[in-house]
């Protein structure tokens, strides 16, 4: 590592969040300057949500020759009391990914911590409320656009030519999750945390399957299943 990489490192030395870090790399080498920038980073995430208990992040090389761009993958998973949040982006460095993953992830906390604060006062969400999503959102990405990571020696995948390119259009991974009733706004809240654009769950008002999705200005969609002659119905 340069001097000059040392120094953007050094500022954010010795800061660490009280919940349990956990690093990771699959097929590459994390130094511990490395580390130290991540805890610095997760530390002043835990600030947003007190509850989080520990931190998950994944480094990861795909090596893809048309996509060189988006190679270095980082996933942080934030887990509390009864929750998680996760957020993931891929950059043509871990430390530019890094940062990118983190503002997701804090754009995220912070609509959640709005939808919440609305939510105890007793009030429906007014159209106030995109347009304070929309300013976290641009004030989020201000300042991951201020920060200028810089790359170091470990962003660089030995193994990169020991990968074939992977054909896309195939399903490559299933989830199964539990089917506990939760209302539409605790629906939209767990969507924001994980950093989905949709969501499945079961409306607790209505006992039907439904999606909430992400539209167009910050505003929010939901579709339900019903049985046909119910739907034709509506």
């Amino acid at each position: 590592m340069t001097s000059a990489e040392h120094d953007n490192v050094a500022p954010e030395a010795g800061l660490s969040p009280s919940a349990q870090v956990t690093i990771t790399g699959r097929n590459v080498e994390v130094p511990e300057h490395f580390q130290e920038r991540v805890n610095a980073k997760l530390a002043k995430i835990e600030k947003l949500d007190p509850s989080l208990t520990s931190f998950h992040v994944e480094l990861k090389h795909e090596p893809n020759p048309r996509r060189e761009a988006q190679a270095q993958r980082i996933q942080i998973t934030a887990t509390g009391k009864g929750h998680l949040a996760r957020a993931e982006a891929k950059e043509d460095s871990f430390y530019a990914a890094l940062e990118s993953a983190v503002g997701k992830l804090e754009r995220s906390l912070r609509k959640v911590k709005v939808r919440r604060e609305i939510s105890r006062s007793g009030h429906r969400a007014p159209k106030s409320v995109g347009v304070m999503a929309a300013e976290l959102a641009n004030q989020a990405a201000a300042d991951v656009q201020a920060q200028e990571p810089a790359p170091g020696k470990y962003d660089v995948d030995p193994y990169a030519d020991q990968f074939a390119d992977f054909e896309p259009g195939q399903i490559v991974r299933r989830k199964v999750h539990p089917n506990t009733p939760m209302s539409v706004d605790d629906a939209l809240s767990e969507m924001e945390l994980v950093g989905h654009d949709f969501y499945l769950f079961i409306d607790e008002e209505t006992q039907r399957p439904s999606v909430v999705y992400r539209r167009h200005a910050f505003d929010y969609g939901l579709i339900a299943l019903a049985p046909e002659g119910e739907a034709d119905a509506e």
